[in-house]
């Protein structure tokens, strides 16, 4: 479906409602109607999994039957999903939970977040969360962030995205990614190879952002000659960083002096970004991580933005919110 984005796509819909409870939604193209249903049925299954209504997909037409009020709901998802194709010439999985997301709806209601839109050359990313759009307004303004929360909250892929945007703009010259290089509870022993080779694996989340985000060759491109840069935090010391967007990743993995250490990099028309998880602290001793010191310390300064996300705003997959939020309970208890 990726040539849907090649040709001009009508995206008129019209409703017929019927009176056995069922809503027909009839589309004038079918590149977009087999968009939005995707392979094999596969996004009507899970959107019709998620709203708990049945869903046909007959000719040109998508048939909704559940109750009046769950039919509205599955229209608007559906809706939603045709503006996804049309922007991105694809749908994913957390697409289809966004559709019946009440803050994503709103905000599609309100036309108010298309300024918070991060347009990217593979997809336009979008905030979907009240602290995801307060995340992303903090990175264009701020010239420090500070974020913290538990995993697939979008810290670093948002960051990572802000970032692209900036470097493709010509705004700044270099994005520098970067992460302390210590172990999930394991210990790996030797690693072969050269130094990247080495660290490689510690940085790997942070390939993955960007290959979601560019084209693959393009962005070996943009490391080789340097626009680009991957490296563990100790290669910070003693550097300035000045026209750049520096991203410190997992930054509760880090010391208070190798924190105060990358903070005190930022040079000339630069920013600074500082993601961790503090429930993911990997350190000998937790008390050594210096990611909620940092908040603390410099939260009252006004070029300084601090995010606290939660498992509300997770959204790599809904069983991950629960998840986060179970531990989260059993902590707090």
């Amino acid at each position: 479906m990726k040539n849907a984005t090649q040709k001009k796509i009508n995206p008129t819909l019209k409703f017929v409602y019927s009176e056995n409870n069922s809503l027909s939604v009839i589309f004038q193209d079918n590149d977009l109607l087999m968009g939005v249903v995707g392979e094999f049925n596969e996004n009507l299954k899970e959107l019709e999994k998620i709203t708990k209504t049945n869903l046909y997909s007959r000719g040109n037409s998508i048939l909704i039957k559940s109750t009046p009020e769950q039919n509205e709901i599955t229209k608007n998802a559906i809706q939603f999903l045709v503006n996804q194709f049309i922007n991105n010439g694809g749908i994913e999985k957390k697409d289809i939970i966004s559709s019946i997301d009440k803050f994503m709806i709103n905000e599609k209601i309100k036309n108010k977040n298309i300024s918070d839109i991060i347009k990217t050359p593979k997809k336009s990313v979008i905030p979907r969360s009240e602290k995801q759009k307060e995340y992303v307004r903090a990175l264009r303004q701020s010239d420090i962030v500070i974020s913290a929360g538990p995993a697939g909250t979008g810290k670093t892929f948002l960051a990572v995205a802000v970032g692209l945007t900036l470097l493709l703009d010509k705004k700044i010259e270099r994005i520098i990614l970067s992460r302390p290089a210590v172990e999930a509870g394991e210990r790996l022993g030797f690693l072969p190879g050269d130094m990247k080779e080495k660290v490689d694996p510690y940085l790997r989340p942070l390939y993955d952002s960007l290959y979601d985000l560019f084209d693959f060759e393009k962005i070996q491109r943009m490391i080789e000659i340097g626009d680009i840069e991957i490296a563990p935090l100790a290669f910070m010391r003693g550097r300035t960083l000045k026209n750049c967007f520096a991203i410190l990743d997992e930054a509760q993995n880090a010391t208070d002096t190798q924190i105060k250490m990358f903070l005190t990099r930022i040079g000339e028309n630069s920013k600074i970004v500082i993601n961790g998880d503090p429930s993911q602290i990997d350190l000998p001793h937790k008390n050594m991580s210096g990611l909620n010191r940092s908040k603390k310390l410099l939260g009252h300064l006004s070029e300084i933005s601090v995010v606290d996300f939660d498992h509300s705003d997770v959204v790599r997959h809904p069983l991950v919110s629960k998840i986060v939020k179970a531990y989260s309970d059993q902590e707090n208890d």
